[in-house]
């Protein structure tokens, strides 16, 4: 059920729909990544944002994904504007009511 919610999450991401992604987050979900820290619904949506207005397109590819508890680590490449490719491992927590409350995201 979680690796189907976090599948559902990247896939979105690649769409670039906001409003989509804004109905996993909890209200008090917690973003780190390398570039920004971020928390509570409304920043880390704006954060969303920002990444989304700063590319032409983006496409994340999934390369494994396993889960533990409440959570999902997926190994990740991202396909920045059809050229820019980064290697990613993001670990996704979900609550109790299958609402994303914590994403970690690091470049490797």
């Amino acid at each position: 059920m979680l690796k189907t919610l976090a599948k559902k999450y990247f896939n979105l991401f690649s769409k670039k729909s906001i409003g989509r992604i804004a109905e996993m987050l909890s209200e008090n979900v917690v973003l780190n990544d390398w570039e920004t820290t971020c928390s509570g619904k409304e920043e880390v949506l704006n954060a969303t944002q920002s990444i989304f207005d700063n590319v032409e397109s983006i496409d994340i590819k999934l390369v494994n994904i396993y889960c533990e508890g409440n959570s999902v680590i997926a190994e990740l490449n991202i396909v920045i504007n059809n050229s820019i490719m980064e290697s990613v491992l993001d670990i996704i927590t979900f609550d109790n009511n299958k609402k994303i409350i914590n994403i970690n995201a690091y470049k490797q």
